[in-house]
């Protein structure tokens, strides 16, 4: 069946332009730089003047919570929250329970998401203290990377043996993508919390960025990129959060990269300000930091030293969410909110709309070399989604489809607002609706 997208304002490979999309079957057939008519009653027609027109988002960073935790979010839930957010294609990473560290359970993984997810998927595999000889036989055209934690944010994937995490960069030949916190600041600093509050258990959440200070985000990416550039890895830094560690970055071309960096939607929506409004809804790993770091991030998205924006989607219920810097689990869904959330930075000047294009679709296609998706090209998968700029609307208890039934954008306005995707030259989402039946591609990778 052939789709004919009329009249949209197509954001696209630097360039912005009024133009139209001839999509057949999945894929797109011509990009055309005019408005087109309907060519034939049997095609479908989309009259999308007045919306603008972007590459499916690709999310390189999310925990979907399946298997082990689909009391709060699943694969089919958190899929369906990407379509509605405008993402066509995710990487989820691997701490689950089990957590996703033997080839075995990385494919029952797979299996799930050919099963259940709405839009295209792929998955990383948990480097853990005495799997590193497993890497060499994972298949790179199906596997995006391999996940390092270097904080205890996870539990029994933290690797803190310092010979195993030299032999994971070692031989992995994968992209090596790193949680980067020190362990040992963090224990140092909750050992001074508890001193100062004569052994209590637990704080108000305010102290959370400073327990997981920027000294603790500093001194493990700093170890983890001269252990890159001593053993020739290629390193991926997760979710920076701090001013000190964009020092660390290298301002140039993605595709001139040893080592590339993401920034995460909640480091460049909150701040420890927000604390006394959110609580710990906004309590994640790294913690939010100080208005300073909040602006040194926005400004990185042009400097070239962020490669790739995501949002480190982390569903959790609202009474796991009780308690302080310690108790309270870290981590929110993020994800149906990403795309609008940038929009609204560039309107406010910090990035213009084919540098949101790059961010979140062509720089995650290209540093992940995913086969046909990304950019708005003749012969590229049909991953799109329109956005309607004058929407001016407010997120509220149903209008978000995340399972675990919460966001900490509850009740903030947005002026952009997505109105379509369209995965595999399908409608997955129209309106406020997720459309039943559409399922997803697994990733693919040159």
């Amino acid at each position: 069946m052939k789709t004919i997208i009329s009249g949209a304002t197509i954001v696209n490979e630097g360039h912005t332009f009024v133009g139209s999309i001839v999509v057949e079957d999945e894929f797109i057939k011509a990009v055309v730089p005019d408005v087109l008519p309907p060519s034939g009653s049997d095609d479908n027609f989309i009259d999308a003047h007045g919306l603008y027109l972007f590459p499916g988002v690709i999310d390189c960073h999310v925990h979907f919570r399946e298997p082990g935790y689909t009391y709060k979010a699943d694969i089919e839930s958190e899929s369906r929250t990407a379509a509605a957010g405008g993402v066509t294609s995710y990487m989820d990473m691997p701490n689950t329970n089990p957590p996703t560290t033997t080839p075995d359970l990385l494919e029952e993984k797979f299996e799930i998401a050919r099963n259940n997810s709405r839009v295209n998927y792929s998955f990383f595999f948990g480097a853990t203290n005495d799997n590193a000889d497993v890497l060499a036989r994972l298949d790179p055209h199906r596997v995006p990377g391999v996940k390092v934690f270097m904080g205890s944010s996870t539990g029994g994937l933290l690797v803190d043996d310092e010979s195993s995490m030299r032999h994971i960069f070692q031989t992995s030949p994968l992209r090596i993508v790193a949680h980067c916190e020190d362990d040992t600041i963090i224990q140092q600093n909750i050992k001074a919390f508890r001193r100062r509050y004569k052994g209590q258990n637990d704080f108000p959440v305010r102290y959370h960025t400073r327990i997981r200070s920027v000294e603790a985000c500093f001194e493990a990416t700093q170890r983890a990129i001269k252990l890159a550039h001593e053993t020739g890895a290629r390193l991926h830094v997760a979710h920076i959060s701090s001013e000190r560690e964009l020092s660390l970055l290298e301002a140039k071309p993605l595709t001139e990269k040893q080592i590339t960096a993401e920034v995460c939607i909640p480091h460049l929506m909150f701040t420890s300000e927000d604390y006394d409004q959110l609580g710990t809804k906004i309590k994640c790993n790294p913690s939010v930091k100080m208005p300073e770091d909040q602006e040194a991030l926005r400004q990185a998205l042009t400097n070239g030293l962020i490669d790739i924006v995501a949002t480190d989607h982390a569903p959790h219920l609202l009474s796991e969410k009780v308690g302080g810097a310690l108790k309270a689990m870290s981590g929110m869904p993020m994800i149906q909110f990403s795309l609008v959330s940038m929009l609204e930075l560039s309107d406010k000047g910090y990035l213009t709309l084919p540098q949101i294009a790059t961010l979140m679709c062509h720089n995650p296609a290209t540093m992940y070399n995913i086969d046909r998706r990304g950019f708005i090209r003749p012969g590229y998968y049909a991953d799109l989604v329109l956005v309607n700029p004058e929407a001016n609307w407010q997120v509220h208890d149903g209008r978000y489809f995340t399972k675990c039934g919460w966001t900490p954008m509850d009740e903030r306005t947005f002026k952009w607002r997505v109105v379509r995707t369209i995965v595999n030259g399908i409608t997955a989402f129209l309106g406020k609706v997720v459309v039943d039946g559409i399922r997803g591609k697994e990733l693919r990778f040159n």
